[in-house]
């Protein structure tokens, strides 16, 4: 999911996550691996981050950046970080793309 944008109050562009102003581009073909899980626990409420590693195969190139979002079995999940463009020291263009997804909840 890519957010759109929109003016402000103040007539700037700000980022919108609305449902209508959202593009979805599909991305398949990639490698999802589970990374991590943590659990806080306070009295107040219980938060659980878990991640995702993505990998796409070798010669795949993703539009991708580390402001989407993604939706993936029944979550929407937050790029962590930057999306890496790893370059192909023979062929020269990118060998292949890696991400960290989160998912933070509670």
């Amino acid at each position: 999911m890519r957010a759109g944008t929109r003016l402000d109050r103040g007539g700037n562009v700000v980022t919108d996550w609305s449902p209508d102003a959202v593009s979805r581009l599909p991305i398949t073909e990639v490698s999802i691996q589970p990374t991590t899980a943590a659990e806080t626990a306070t009295p107040e409420r219980t938060a659980v981050i878990t991640g995702w590693h993505v990998q796409s195969p070798p010669g795949v190139d993703l539009d991708v950046r580390a402001a989407d979002r993604i939706e993936w079995d029944g979550m929407t999940l937050e790029i962590d970080g930057e999306v890496a463009r790893w370059s192909d020291p023979i062929e020269g263009g990118t060998h292949h793309v890696e991400f960290d997804l989160v998912r933070a909840t509670g």
